[in-house]
């Protein structure tokens, strides 16, 4: 199984808080999340989207948090396709 290179993060939201991700297992899996206070503030941005509220800091706020999700559900593809590879080849 060919594996992509890692993608890089441009940047980080300057706000984000502590204990932004939370790792939670799925079938023995680790799977990579948004934590709750996060995915409240995406919501809350995503309304002033919109209703074009959005000022100039928080559309780009908005566009680290779609990058850092790209990048999870990267990580998290590459993690489930790992796995499922090892337990095809311990069959």
């Amino acid at each position: 199984m060919a594996i992509s290179l890692l993608p890089k993060l441009s940047r980080l939201p300057s706000n984000l808080p502590e204990g932004s991700v939370q790792i939670e297992l799925e079938e023995g899996i680790p799977v990579f999340r948004a934590a709750k206070a996060v995915q409240e503030r995406i919501e809350l941005l995503v309304a002033k989207q919109q209703d074009d509220r959005l000022s100039a800091p928080e559309s780009q706020e908005l566009d680290c948090y779609a990058e850092i999700d790209d990048y999870l559900s990267f990580v998290n593809r590459t993690v489930r396709n790992l796995a499922i590879d090892q337990t095809q080849q311990a069959s």
